[in-house]
Parts: structure tokens; sequence; C-alpha cells
């Protein structure tokens, strides 16, 4: 349950706890000063105290900011300037310096955990971004991003060649100072535009789509510039061979990283998840990984950041990264990391020197070109890209927001002392009023944008997706043996996971025992099957999508017995189904076998099990166009999760879906009810769901039948195989109702019974209906 503070009571507490923190009497102040001179324990309290002091402030004016419709950053940029010379200094200059003191080694405390929170926020920059929506979107990201960052890296270039000799620390290294100038003017914010087009529920808009992909180019641009700026600062002028020698440098370390290194990050996450046992094994192995490529950044010269941003792509594009385990590092950076390095971005500015008019002039103009140039190059090239005036707008409103980038880039200036205090203040002011300007002024733009049926249509389509079964499975388990039934399940793994290049991992079954492929040959069978659905679906949604589908990443594991631990070592490892297809599943009285029984309860997830019909016999269904699969529909949500399921399997070979809906209701009697318009609407939820993925469908209610016998109708109209939702009951054998039993022995076909979760099923028996799901 979420909580929320009351809107009332929050910023006073907020006020009371830095009081508490700020306000000690200068007798205190002296003898806590003096006590830090000469003990470290004291230095680690005022350590502890700056920590609290960034988070308390930081992190409460964030959450006030967000209620306000503005970024969270913003309020923990804008914490840090309260906390810094801007107002506590300046109210209490002796209290502000004893607790952000200016000794070197008390402040080497803090800076050390902003600059690790500066590769951290790369890294989660990185792996945000996602790099196959701007393979999507086309060439119209590319033109707004080439003219939004040429523009307004022209103007802050320019501008860095006319400034007073007293904003620069070294008036001879314009050059060097127009490179930092210019970046921080031409990037965008990632994270600012994503929440607000988010926020607007663009992101599924195909404008939406446009911005977040010049966004996340432009932000590539700009830590390719800073790397190379970063090579000429080191050198101390613009020197050609070394300028040539980091840019080859540069491009080697990309091209490295996106074809070895991106399958050996892929390899290492994969392999972290599956061997290790301890808790965030594959957090500690993300964080070396982005470790040793700000290494590898840092030894070729260029800065650290460039390193972490490439890891946080190539480890948002594992296959088996989960939402868990990312949640869990975003959640620490932006609960700890975030927080501190702004606060301290903050802390560095001092918004006093502003009262010098000449360098609110030259702030106020700093803004102006910023923003000009900025809106006007992504305007530019959203013309250029066939935008209409309201879409080019839009996407030069929304380019404008700066925030994180902008103070990294200014904070890394600082860092080397190419940018003086005083301009970076001026750079952190240009990011807050711009960032604080972009929200509403994009809010204004998209709201006077009407939806294309063609795009509304699309949109629909995809918020389908987010209540799919199939479209979040993350990784299959695959459990078969060399029966015909265990090939034929093989090969429906693959159908499922080509799709999206599903990581599965393969356990064959032979005479009681787990083989692999060097032992027989039943495995290579049943490799070869997956293999072939897997290239079958990948084609399939390649050419119906437009886009590239990745290798499905498959693993055929070796153990010697099949037994519920064995499966739940394998479970551990993060699986979001397990599809089960063997000889002998059934007994002679029609329940489960209790070997079944034993393995399966070694998985608390998902099941999938394929069967036989009792009239099945050994011979399995050839799937291909015109092919009819039949799925029992009752409302619930394991009998949706079975349509999604059947759909998948449809698709690759264009066959045909019959959806049928078994009403207890009398015939004559339903026409107008409250059950005959849910009914209708089930069937509709699964009709909109087969045009997501452009499978043809039948639906047919039946009135007045046992489901078990309308299903055995149906299936001798020519259904070659059944899907069904069935829930697990609880208990310790596996059940799943009469239904689900009356119509394996009724049917003359495979019937593949998609399945509850174990533990949800144990904890809260879902209500069934007809169907017996």
């Amino acid at each position: 349950m979420t909580r929320h503070w009351p809107q009332t009571g929050f910023l006073p507490a907020i006020l009371i706890l830095f009081a508490a923190f700020t306000s000690p009497c200068p007798a205190w102040a002296a003898q806590a000063s003096s006590h830090a001179a000469g003990m470290g324990g004291s230095a680690e309290g005022l350590f502890v105290a700056e920590i609290v002091l960034l988070l308390l402030v930081g992190r409460g004016l964030g959450e006030i900011f967000q209620r306000y419709g503005q970024p969270a950053i913003m309020g923990q940029l804008i914490g840090g300037i309260l906390l810094g010379p801007s107002l506590f200094g300046w109210l209490w200059p002796g209290a502000q310096q004893l607790i952000f003191s200016t000794d070197p080694a008390q402040k080497s405390m803090i800076e050390a955990v902003s600059q690790l929170g500066v590769l951290l926020l790369l890294l989660l920059t990185g792996m945000e971004t996602d790099l196959r929506l701007v393979r999507r979107v086309g060439a119209a990201c590319f033109s707004i991003s080439v003219t939004g960052v040429v523009v307004p890296f022209a103007c802050g270039f320019a501008l860095a060649q006319f400034l007073p000799d007293t904003l620069l620390p070294d008036p001879g290294e314009r050059v060097v100072a127009g490179l930092f100038l210019g970046t921080a003017l031409s990037i965008s914010s990632v994270k600012i535009v994503a929440m607000v087009v988010r926020e607007m529920n663009f992101m599924r808009r195909n404008l939406g789509q446009v911005i977040i992909s010049s966004a996340i180019i432009e932000d590539t641009i700009g830590w390719l510039i800073i790397a190379v700026t970063f090579g000429i600062a080191t050198n101390g002028s613009l020197q050609i061979v070394p300028l040539v020698v980091t840019v080859a440098e540069v491009a080697l370390f990309m091209v490295f990283s996106f074809t070895i290194g991106r399958r050996l990050v892929f390899t290492l996450i994969r392999w972290s998840n599956d061997s290790f046992r301890s808790e965030y094994a594959v957090i500690s192995v993300i964080l070396i990984i982005m470790g040793v490529m700000a290494l590898i950044t840092n030894l070729i010269g260029v800065h650290t950041v460039l390193g972490a941003f490439v890891a946080g792509i190539l480890v948002g594009e594992s296959p088996i990264l989960s939402s868990h385990i990312e949640s869990q590092l975003r959640g620490v950076i932006t609960a700890l990391f975030m927080p501190i390095f702004f606060g301290m971005a903050g802390l560095s500015a001092d918004l006093t020197v502003l009262a010098d008019p000449t360098l609110a002039l030259l702030t106020l103009a700093l803004v102006l070109i910023a923003s000009i140039g900025k809106f006007g190059g992504a305007f530019i090239g959203g013309r250029f890209a066939g935008m209409t005036l309201k879409e080019a707008t839009a996407v030069g409103s929304a380019m404008n927001a700066r925030g994180s980038t902008e103070v990294i880039v200014a904070s890394i200036g600082l860092s080397m002392n190419i940018l003086s205090h005083n301009l970076f203040t001026m750079i952190v002011t240009m990011a807050v009023i711009t960032t604080l300007a972009m929200p509403p002024m994009l809010r204004w733009a998209l709201g006077r944008l009407p939806v294309e049926d063609a795009e509304k249509q699309r949109v629909d389509r995809e918020l389908l997706d987010e209540r799919g079964f199939v479209s979040k499975l993350e990784r299959l388990l695959l459990l078969v043996d060399d029966s015909p039934v265990g090939k034929f399940t093989a090969y429906l793994a693959g159908l499922v996971g080509g799709g999206s290049g599903m990581p599965t991992t393969l356990l064959h079954l032979k005479d009681g025992r787990l083989a692999g492929p060097a032992r027989d040959k039943g495995p290579e069978r049943a490799l070869k099957e997956v293999k072939k659905g897997a290239a079958r679906s990948a084609k399939a949604v390649s050419k119906a999508e437009d886009t590239p589908v990745e290798k499905v990443h498959l693993t055929a594991r070796s153990e010697r017995d099949a037994t519920a631990r064995t499966i739940a070592e394998e479970a551990r490892k993060g699986y979001g189904l397990l599809l089960v297809g063997l000889e002998a599943m059934l007994t002679e009285k029609g329940s489960f076998t209790e070997a079944l029984n034993d393995m399966t309860s070694g998985f608390d997830g998902p099941l999938c099990l394929v069967l036989n019909g009792a009239g099945a016999g050994g011979k399995m269904p050839v799937l291909r166009a015109g092919t009819t699969i039949l799925v029992p529909v009752n409302g619930t949500e394991v009998s949706r999760r079975a349509a999604d399921f059947a759909l998948a399997l449809a698709r690759p070979h264009r066959a045909r879906v019959r959806v049928l809906y078994v009403s207890q209701a009398r015939k004559g009697a339903r026409q107008g009810t409250v059950s005959h318009r849910r009914e209708e609407a089930v069937l509709k939820d699964v009709v909109d769901l087969a045009d997501r993925y452009g499978v043809a469908v039948d639906t047919a209610i039946r009135a007045r039948a046992t489901p078990d016998k309308a299903i055995a109708r149906e299936v001798a109209k020519g259904a070659a195989m059944v899907v069904m939702g069935v829930t697990q009951r609880p208990g310790e054998e596996l059940f799943f109702g009469d239904t689900a039993m009356a119509v394996l022995a009724a049917v003359p076909c495979p019937v593949v019974l998609v399945a509850s979760d174990r533990i949800r099923a144990e904890a809260r028996p879902e209500a069934t209906a007809e169907t017996g799901a």
C-alpha cells in the first residue's frame, strides 16, 4: 500500500528538522569545530550530518516539486542551493561552514559519494536508454537531434569567446571552456523529458516516441562530446594528434562495447544470476561491469561517465534483466546517490553573486541564448523531418529541458578548473529555469495535438500488451522427454519465446533422468524443435512489426534426477513459466502422476502442461495456415492468459483461434441481460487482443451445456488443439478442477493447460466459472 505524506505537514516537518541541525548556539558551533579539527569521530559525524541534511532537504523538496508537476530532481538541486552559500550560508555562515566544511579531508568524504553518484546516475540513464525505440521511430529523431545539438552548441561555443575574463579561471582556455558551455546548452535531459511525456500519456504516441528517441540520441552525442572534450582539457590545449588519438580510442571503445562487450555483459549477468546463491549477486556484477568500463574510459584519457553510460545501455539490453533487479538498483540510486549528487551540485552554486547587475544580465542572456538556440534547433529539425507547425513546436518545447545532464557537465568542468564558480552558478541557474519552464510549455503544446485514427489504433493495441501474459514473460523453463508430445511442447515453447528472443532453458528427461546433448540424441531433437519454432515466430514478428527480433538464448542443462529439488534449484534463477511435455503425465484413473506432482511442486510460478486427449493417440497436430485452436474463456484472468498464449501460438502460422464462452443461462432469456453483456465484453476483449497479434478469430457462445461437452462438440468441428486456462487448486496434489479433467477425457486432440501460479492459487483461489477454469 502506497503511503503519501500529508500536503500540509510535510514542509513544516522538514523545516523543524532542518532547524534542529542548523540552529546550535555559537558556543556549540565553536566546540564542534574544534572537535572536528582534532578527532576523526567528529569528522565522521559531520559526514553523516551532511548526508542526512542533503537527503532530508533534497527528497523533501523533490516531493513537493513532484506534487506540483515539476521534476523531483529540481527539488534536490534547489535543496542543495538552499543549503549552500545562497541561503543557509548567507543567513548563518558559521553553521553552514561547520557542517559543509571546506577542509580538504572533510570535503573529500562527501565528494567521493557524490562522484560515485554521478557514475550510478549515468548507469541508470543508460539502462533507461531504449535503442530499439530509436530504431523503430526512424529518421525523424536523427534530424531533430542533429540540429537540436548543433545550433545551441554553436551558440554556447560562440558565447564563451565573448565572456569576460573574470568568468574563466584561465582566459587562455576559451576553446575548452566553449566546448563545455556548448555541451551544457545543447543536451536535453532524457529523464525529465520522459517524465513529462509519460505524465501526458504521450509515451506511445508517435510524437512522444520521436521526442524520447531524439533526447536519447542527444544524450549519447553529449557524452561522446564530453569524452573528447575531457581528453582535450587533459592535454591542456587543442592539439591535433592527441585529439585524433582520443577520437579513435573512443570509437574503438564504442565498437568493442556494442559487439564483443555486449555479448560479454549478457553472459556475465546470466552467469551470476544462474550460479550465485548469495543475495543481490546480479547487482554486484552490474556495478563491477560499470566500474570496469569506467576504468577503461579513464585509461584512454576520457571521463569515466562515458564508460558508466555505455555500461548502462548494455545492462539495460540484457535479455534476462528482470524488472525486480532493475527496480532494486534504481531504488538505491534514486533514494541515496541522486539527492547527494544534485545536492552537492547545488552547494557549489552561489546565487548571491547574481546581485551583481553584470552577472545577472549575463545569466539572463545565457538563459535566452540557451532557450532560443535549443528550441530553434529542435524546431528546425522537426520541420526538416516533415512535421507540422504544432508538432515541431511541441518538439522544440520538449527539447528545452536540461536539468541533470547540464549539471553533470558543469560539475565536471568545475572540478577540472575549466569553469569558474560564477560561471558554474550561471549554468546551474540556466538549467533550473529552463527545466522548470519546460513541463508547462510541453503540456500546452501536446494538448493542441489531435490523435489520428491509425495512431489511436496502434496505441490501443500497445495498451493491451500491458495486460498481456506472454508479453511480460522474460524467461522460459522447458521440461520435455523424447515422446511426440515432448517434441511438440518444445516447438510450442519456441513459438512463444521466439517472438521476443526470450531466453529458454531446456531440461530433457529420459528414463527418469535428465540428459544433456552430449549424452543422447533426445535433447538434440528437442533443441531443434525449439529453434525451429523460435525462428518461425521471430520471422512472423519481424514482418508484422517491421523490427528485428533477438535470437533466442537457448540453454540445455543436464541433471541426474527430475525431482522437486531439481526444478526448484533451476526455478530460483527466475523463470516466468514452466512448460512440461512428457509422455506419461496421467494415471489410468485420469489423475496426474506422482512424478509430475513431485516435479511441478518445485515451481511456484505459472505452469503450462501439454497433454494428449483421451482419443489423441501419439500423433501431434501440424500447425499451419487455417489450423483452428480452440480457447474456452469465462472472464477470469487465467482464461485470458490462455487466450493470449493461444494467439502467440497461432500468429507464426496464421492459424485461426476459436473462442468459446459456455453460458448457463437459457438461450432465449439471455438477450439484453447483465450476464449476456458480460459474455460479449469477455469475447470482445479477446478479439481486441487478437487484433494486436494480427490473428483471425471466431467467437461463439454456447448456452445450457456442461463446459466439457460444449468444448468436445467444438473440437469435433475441426479444432487441432485446445488451450485452456485453469487454476491450481490448494493441496499437495496437482489438480485443476473437474472440468479440466473431463475435457482431457473427452477430446481426441492435445490439450494445453495454462495454469495459475501455485502460491496465488493456494493463498487465494480464484473464483471459477462455467468452463472450470
